[in-house]
């Protein structure tokens, strides 16, 4: 636990030596802000409307968590699809390309301690930007009454997704020495999971169960929604030991070359 630990805090501190995680961080931040503030002002723009129209009925229907929240964690979600994959693509590729890969491996560290404390890194780095984005619902419950319960249920969710990610960005990385390479088959190995469900409605009734299964934005939605089942957990935890397994092979496989 204590390597892990330890090639945990080398990893993270490795993003903020560089000019990666202020970057990441700042645009993050800045595209949440922007779509914070236009959907908040969507919302209130909805709500003087009705009110003006006296229609009651209209009022009662607009609240919080389907017209600010909700969406938030959507367009946050594809922004994470975008910039996961930045965060994700030097864990590995960064050692092979610089040389320190082979010295990594001869190391008295195990393939486990290795895997697991680049991913423990990343994940660490991961909740830091999803905590942030926290302070936009702060303002809601500062200002108005939005559902807690809703509320905490979707941000678990955008936290199973992030982890989802990065999982996943470890393994593209541990495939290559090309961070570039790493990074675009990273994005595209997320959207293809993201728009897997598209053709569910048009696929039959087993291939379209099966591709909503697969769909992480199903599995995720789900949770925006405020409904926590075992089924949704269960996907993103699978998704989440798979990619870690098979990155574990990856990178084991340099010893029996």
């Amino acid at each position: 636990m204590k390597n892990i630990l330890t090639i945990a805090a080398k990893e993270l501190r490795s993003y903020f030596v560089s000019p990666v995680a202020y970057v990441v961080l700042t645009g993050f931040l800045l595209l949440g802000g922007w779509f914070f503030f236009n959907l908040l002002a969507r919302f209130n723009f909805l709500l003087s409307l009705y009110t003006s129209m006296k229609n009651p009925e209209a009022v009662t229907r607009l609240n919080l968590n389907d017209f600010v929240i909700a969406p938030l964690l959507h367009n946050l979600s594809v922004v994470l699809v975008i910039l996961v994959p930045v965060i994700t693509m030097r864990s590995f590729a960064e050692e092979k390309r610089s040389g320190t890969y082979e010295l990594l491996m001869t190391s008295p560290l195990s393939i486990t301690a290795i895997v697991f404390g680049k991913f423990l890194g990343a994940f660490v780095f991961a909740l830091i930007m999803v905590l942030l984005t926290g302070v936009y619902p702060l303002i809601l419950l500062l200002y108005g009454n939005p559902e807690i319960g809703i509320i905490a249920s979707g941000y678990l969710g955008l936290l199973l997704l992030a982890t989802a990610f990065i999982s996943v960005g470890l393994l593209t990385s541990s495939f290559t020495e090309n961070q570039i390479i790493a990074a675009v088959s990273c994005l595209v190995t997320l959207l293809l999971l993201y728009i897997i469900s598209w053709p569910a409605d048009t696929s039959g009734e087993v291939m379209g169960a099966v591709l909503r299964y697969l769909s992480l934005t199903e599995h995720f939605g789900e949770m925006v929604k405020g409904v926590i089942d075992t089924k949704d957990v269960t996907y993103f935890l699978s998704v989440i030991v798979l990619s870690l397994f098979l990155a574990h092979r990856s990178v084991e496989s340099i010893r029996w070359r």
